[in-house]
């Protein structure tokens, strides 16, 4: 690719064409270049797009007439939503563009979520939508790194106020095209999950431990968005090994919780390979929204206010037991290379004995429960230690070099 960067413009062309032009004329003042791909149904655009309505029904196995007998707009714009990510997919791994915005209401942003989380985490990706930040858009359908901005004063027309969003949204994009750092691949990247070190600190030792070794590490925090990235990388091939380590966004899934990253947490290295590195820090914590009422089911629970985004509520022995299942299904299913790590005397600063979050039965309920549903394809190992006390670290970094002397951990591996 050149150095000017081409941004993807994607819209309704027929109904949207003045407010999609200016968007791609506040890139190109900027130097960038434009692609535009029309996703309408019913209207003509005014001037053709790079990618016209058809072209995209095609991409997925579709055509234009189709969509118009379904008689249904949900299902018309389905049918676009599939095609668009398709075409964009295809347009991407061809290098054509090197970022993406999507404009649109309700019906626009439904296909662009769709969009933006088939493309790989790293592809700038901007949406401008009427309902941006609104609650009626599920976390579990957000790209881990997409870009949002309200598309205010812009269900219909241009005017000064909803060009202050497009403009914005026009030099973000393209920004975002030209700063962005590519991976070199120079150094092996091992994922790492965590949440802060308040909770949980193994991280302290192991950075460190393992950048003398040559690797680099990413450490994402699990706090649901960070779950996600982690998965997608993860199936992307973007790690050598994981060390997934505090795994409390399973149990926030299990237990109904909002924050959570998706009933395929714990799943993707397993499912493509990747050596894995396994224990379940804060698995005893299910978080809710801080500044929302506790729900009912909570109320007789202990709680640990974190702030004002986050409080999370404390399980008892039966619901730790349910956690624990569930992390030996996901494990089970693992191809690659697969350890658990199971420090006996707990899984976070706050269950430590004598802190104030400590239930030692309900802690022995979930040892035990995973004792008895651990798979056979899982090298096992119990610990008597916390997971924060160094004799945890080193026990991964034995396993960690172990893989690596063995060939599992390829230290020429490039992203």
């Amino acid at each position: 690719m050149s150095d000017d960067k081409t941004i993807l413009v994607i819209g309704t062309f027929d109904t949207k064409s003045d407010e999609l032009g200016y968007v791609a004329s506040r890139i190109t003042a900027q130097g960038g270049r434009v692609l535009t791909m029309d996703v309408s149904v019913l209207g003509e655009a005014p001037a053709p797009a790079d990618y016209s309505k058809h072209d995209v029904a095609q991409a997925g196995g579709s055509t234009i007439q189709s969509a118009i007998d379904s008689g249904d707009e949900n299902t018309a714009m389905q049918i676009m939503s599939d095609g668009c990510t398709v075409l964009c997919l295809k347009l991407w791994r061809d290098r054509v563009f090197d970022g993406v915005i999507v404009l649109g209401g309700s019906m626009g942003t439904d296909l662009a979520l769709d969009v933006t989380a088939a493309l790989p985490l790293g592809v700038p990706k901007y949406i401008v939508s009427t309902v941006s930040f609104s609650p009626m858009l599920p976390p579990g359908r957000l790209a881990a790194d997409v870009q949002m901005i309200l598309w205010a004063g812009g269900l219909y027309g241009l005017n000064a106020i909803c060009k202050s969003s497009l403009s914005q949204a026009a030099g973000a994009v393209l920004g975002a095209a030209r700063a962005v750092e590519k991976q070199t691949g120079e150094r092996p990247m091992v994922g790492m999950t965590s949440l802060g070190s308040s909770a949980l600190r193994y991280m302290l030792t192991l950075k460190p431990a393992l950048e003398e070794r040559g690797f680099d590490l990413a450490v994402f925090h699990a706090t649901g968005m960070g779950g996600r990235a982690f998965e997608s990388l993860a199936a992307q091939g973007a790690f050598v090994c994981v060390m997934d380590f505090c795994t409390q966004e399973v149990g926030n899934c299990v237990h109904g919780s909002t924050i959570s990253a998706g009933a395929g947490r714990l799943t993707a290295a397993g499912q493509h390979g990747v050596p894995q590195i396994v224990s379940a820090g804060c698995y005893d914590l299910v978080d809710i929204v801080g500044w929302q009422s506790v729900p009912d089911k909570w109320c007789d629970h202990p709680n640990h206010v974190h702030n004002r985004l986050i409080s999370s509520i404390v399980l008892d022995a039966g619901e730790r037991q349910a956690v624990a299942r569930a992390h030996t299904q996901r494990l089970a299913k693992a191809r690659g290379p697969t350890a658990f790590l199971m420090p006996n005397q707990g899984f976070g600063e706050w269950d430590r004995e004598g802190a104030d979050l400590h239930d030692a039965p309900a802690l022995a309920s979930f040892l035990a429960e995973i004792r008895n549903t651990m798979p056979h394809n899982v090298d096992f190992h119990e610990l008597d230690c916390h997971i924060n006390d160094l004799p945890f670290a080193d026990a991964a970094l034995e396993i960690f070099d172990r893989w690596t002397d063995e060939g599992h951990i390829v230290k020429n591996h490039l992203t």
